[in-house]
């Protein structure tokens, strides 16, 4: 008995790779890097042996469990994106130090805080004018009502 091999549909249709980035770092298996792997096994096994139940049943929960991992580290990198934002929210009207463009420690007064995509941005009232902070330029944190006013001088 023979089995014709042209004008037969494949039982997979035929697969796009998904336009995300790969994960970052070279070793690891991402999520879409694992699906690709799974339905390439499936698209070239042996018909006259194909893969054991329990085989596909191990794959299937090993690739749920990447899914799952995926979406817990998005979670957590969600979560560190709003922590920031509220830390940096709970800046303005603070005194801040932070370490300059040229390298020393300045002080100014933090008068909005700028979402972007990378991470907030604190506008700081100074001396000499405003500028752009990046908050994880930030050294330390004030509140300037509990500045102790200089001794008067007696005369």
């Amino acid at each position: 008995m023979t089995i014709p091999t042209t004008g037969t549909t494949p039982v997979f249709p035929a697969w796009t790779p998904p336009t995300q980035a790969p994960p970052v770092g070279g070793s690891e298996l991402g999520k879409d890097a694992f699906l690709k792997l799974l339905v390439a096994q499936l698209r070239y096994q042996d018909p006259m042996n194909p893969a054991k139940g329990a085989e596909f049943l191990a794959q299937t929960a090993q690739f749920t469990q990447v899914e799952k991992m995926q979406e817990v580290a998005d979670s957590a990198a969600a979560s560190l994106s709003l922590q920031q934002r509220w830390g940096a929210g709970a800046t303005v009207g603070r005194e801040v130090d932070y370490l300059g463009p040229d390298g020393f420690t300045a002080t100014g007064t933090v008068t909005a805080a700028v979402f972007t995509a990378d991470e907030p941005v604190l506008r700081v009232t100074t001396a000499t004018g405003t500028t752009q902070v990046p908050f994880a330029a930030v050294q330390a944190l004030r509140d300037p009502a509990a500045r102790t006013p200089a001794p008067a001088a007696v005369a």
